[in-house]
């Protein structure tokens, strides 16, 4: 409705202005003058086609308001600079040429001197047509970086839950697993081992729970690691001082040899820590009575530790796993530019290393 009553007020200016100064009374002068009016009607749909529907009305009755109406709806949909200088001079010299239905026409020294005048009329509806165009491009170009900016907020948003969710699964096989299979292994033995028939089927309870929690634990580091990224930051974790801690608590024989001391960075720390935790964790679910060795090592360039344990002297409970532990430390040796290599012995033990360079280039 709004743009309706526009065109209409347009039309109704133009016809004012051919109107109050009616050069002539002629019909092919007044045809002009109505096929301009008219025009403006659909100048947003053929904006070239009015402006040349506008020059005779210009030429024949000096039409100012249709032509410059014209003009600017042309400006502002045309990105061709070429074709709206054409416009323009075409519009000028129509404006300064004496009509041809006039027989006392001005000479044409006085047209150059309205050429010059037109010209310069003219030229304002393109230039104001020009800069509403570019308005509306930098409108536009604001929206499209508002919307980049908000599609990179929520990438930066799903980025950050995916390294939530990848170090959460990590950190939940590390810490609650380890915890939770030990409780296992304690339980199994004291199921054996137990002459009361209410202790027995106590522990056999407690070792069922336990088991069914490695399960849920596992199936939920899964589902953590199949929505987290595989790049993940190290959160503070223990570092070589705890290892006598951890080592003293696996219930394990395990005979510890390097130097605690290693000047070595935090992150290398907490990933040596990891790998011997990961070790002894699996030492206890599958090789029960085996004794293990940790060695910490480095050769100036390099860091380790090699953790190896000889075969089981009993046979094993059937623990769930899902080899996550291994992949954490793959991943932990991965960010850290090193290596890790695990596989059986000739003796039938297992053995666990982990080598990372101590400066990363």
């Amino acid at each position: 409705m709004r743009a309706r009553l526009i065109e209409i007020a347009l039309i109704a200016a133009a016809a004012a202005d051919i109107w109050v100064d009616l050069y002539s009374d002629h019909p092919v002068s007044i045809a002009s003058a109505v096929v301009a009016c008219a025009a403006l009607a659909v100048r947003r749909r053929f904006a070239l086609a009015v402006v040349l529907l506008t020059l005779p009305a210009t030429l024949l009755e000096a039409a100012l308001v249709a032509p410059c109406v014209a003009l600017y709806t042309l400006a502002e949909r045309s990105r061709n600079r070429v074709l709206l200088s054409i416009c323009v001079v075409l519009a000028a010299i129509a404006s300064a040429a004496p009509s041809p239905l006039e027989p006392d026409a001005d000479p044409i020294g006085d047209s150059v001197v309205y050429f010059v005048y037109a010209l310069a009329t003219v030229v304002l509806p393109v230039l104001l047509g020009q800069l509403v165009q570019t308005r509306h491009d930098l409108s536009h170009r604001l929206e499209e970086i508002e919307e980049v900016k908000e599609h990179e907020r929520v990438l930066h948003a799903q980025a950050i839950l995916a390294e939530e969710r990848a170090q959460l699964a990590r950190e939940m096989h590390d810490v609650v697993s380890h915890q939770v299979s030990l409780i296992a292994v304690q339980a199994g033995a004291l199921q054996v081992s137990a002459g009361d028939e209410g202790t027995r089927e106590a522990a056999r309870t407690i070792r069922s729970l336990s088991v069914g929690t490695l399960d849920e634990l596992r199936t939920m580091v899964t589902l953590l690691r199949a929505s987290g990224d595989d790049i993940t930051q190290l959160t503070p974790q223990p570092t070589l001082a705890d290892l006598c801690t951890l080592i003293a608590n696996s219930g394990i024989d395990v005979d510890l040899t390097g130097d605690l001391g290693l000047a070595v960075g935090t992150p290398r720390q907490r990933a040596i820590y990891r790998t011997v935790q990961e070790a002894l964790t699996n030492v206890r679910k599958h090789a029960p009575g085996a004794v293990a060795a940790v060695e910490l090592w480095h050769d100036g360039k390099h860091v380790g530790v090699t953790v190896t344990n000889g075969p089981p002297t009993r046979p094993s409970l059937p623990l769930p796993g899902a080899h996550q532990g291994l992949i954490g430390l793959q991943e932990r040796a991965d960010l850290l530019g090193g290596t890790l290599e695990s596989g059986p012995t000739p003796d039938g033990g297992y053995r666990v290393r982990m080598r990372l360079p101590i400066h990363t280039d």
